[in-house]
């Protein structure tokens, strides 16, 4: 995801779910130019297919569509992944209306018309609370202590060095999600990928067979021609 709050470093993907093809385009707009990844859906069950399908950060979504209630699919949304953030849409002002949408399980409410630059504002307080250091990261039965700074899968600890401990966050921050070897070297290291260099290649290769040994089911997979991702698949 460069800066935190311009181009940032940590790609976020937002799921927008709006009937209106102007305001889905304008927020998608305007989430493109924060850096962030766009899914856009018109229709209730479009939205809860590319909710399913896709591993989501933020839902965007308008409380009135053609097809569904906007708080009941926020609640679903919650059940399913409670800790998706969700900003709910609305062409209603009324307080009560605020409130009810709150209570179906969103994070933020905001009434139409609205400008790029208060979108774009919600969207970066949202991206502040998603990012919040969790306690602990898991993926199966590999999990990361994130205030110990510690590995352990199958209930045994694995150890590892300073830069593989940051590369496995990463991984685990991004469960299911491609990595280029641009972004990994750009996040763990800092620095602008070389092509020429192979230290990501050798360093994943080395946290691999540390996470892996021994294990039935691998999680650190390579993506030929594009990366590496981390998934139970």
């Amino acid at each position: 995801m460069c800066d935190f709050y311009d181009k940032m470093k940590d790609l976020m993907k937002i799921l927008i779910i709006e009937d209106e093809t102007k305001i889905a385009e304008f927020i998608g707009q305007v989430v493109r130019e924060m850096g962030h990844e766009v899914v856009i859906a018109s229709t209730g069950a479009e939205g809860r297919s590319q909710f399913s399908q896709s591993q989501v950060d933020l839902v965007i979504l308008d409380v009135m569509l053609p097809d569904d209630d906007g708080k009941k699919i926020c609640r679903e949304f919650k059940t399913l992944k409670s800790q998706v953030s969700i900003l709910m849409l609305t062409a209603l002002s009324r307080v009560e209306d605020k409130v009810a949408g709150l209570d179906s399980g969103a994070d933020d409410y905001l009434t139409k018309p609205f400008s790029a630059d208060e979108m774009s504002a919600r969207i970066r307080a949202l991206f502040r609370r998603h990012t919040e250091r969790p306690l602990s990261l898991k993926c199966g039965d590999l999990e990361l202590d994130v205030i110990k700074r510690q590995a352990i899968r199958s209930g045994t600890a694995i150890r590892l060095t300073t830069k593989e401990y940051e590369l496995l966050e990463y991984f685990l921050k991004n469960i299911g999600r491609p990595l280029t070897r641009s972004q990994i070297a750009e996040h763990v290291w800092d620095l602008h990928f070389d092509p020429e260099s192979n230290v990501v290649d050798v360093y994943v290769n080395h946290l691999r067979k540390k996470v892996d040994a021994g294990a039935t089911k691998k999680l650190i997979k390579t993506i030929v021609g594009q990366g590496y991702v981390l998934n139970e698949e």
